[in-house]
């Protein structure tokens, strides 16, 4: 059996990182500071669209997911491209200052970028706290959490009769007897070796 890497033992929450024309979902969100206002940095992958949006604005959000979250939500902003389509358009939301923000969570923090961070495959995005609003009290989801649950929020319905792959990362469904060497996903680029047979 493979040891899982120490990484996933740093517990981390789900948030959504949204800004003008773009939203997604990341598990490297920080305070780093105790100043008033506080500084929250937040990592995204420099090959997410996301990543390009935060550099072309001055300010984003950062909305807090439940332990509640619906799959839909985690399908929908974590492995879909805000460049192919608009992730908020079946759920409620509300703009501010033309940055979209998803109700169905704890709340969320408005932050204006003040420093940008090269760390090899991503970018640390330092925000400060311009303000804040609470919707409920709920339980914040732990990256942990969604790892231990996420075949039931993933979980995808195969066409009867036909062998399907089913990517275990985000859901995507490849029809086929065999699965190619080379295959890697369309939805989230993994490879092969993350994928199950069913």
């Amino acid at each position: 059996m493979k040891e899982k890497s120490l990484t996933r033992d740093i517990l981390s929450g789900m948030f959504i990182v949204s800004t003008k024309g773009s939203a997604c979902i990341v598990d490297t969100v920080l305070q780093v500071s105790s100043s008033k206002p506080p500084l929250i940095s937040v990592s995204v992958n420099k090959n997410n669209y996301t990543n390009q949006m935060l550099k072309k604005n001055s300010k984003f959000t950062i909305s807090i997911l439940s332990k509640n979250v619906k799959g839909e939500v985690i399908k929908t902003f974590g492995f879909n491209s805000s460049k192919d389509i608009d992730k908020f358009k079946d759920f409620d939301y509300l703009e501010i200052d033309g940055i979209k923000v998803l109700k169905d969570t704890i709340g969320y923090m408005i932050l204006e970028i003040v420093d940008i961070i090269d760390v090899e495959t991503h970018n640390i995005f330092i925000g400060r706290v311009v303000d804040e609003v609470r919707f409920n009290n709920e339980e914040a989801m732990l990256y942990q959490d969604y790892q231990l649950h996420k075949d039931e929020l993933l979980k995808v319905e195969t066409e009867s009769g036909k062998t399907a792959w089913i990517c275990t990362v985000c859901g995507y469904v490849y029809y086929g007897d065999t699965l190619p060497d080379d295959f890697v996903c369309p939805k989230c680029g993994v490879g092969k070796s993350a994928f199950e047979k069913k």
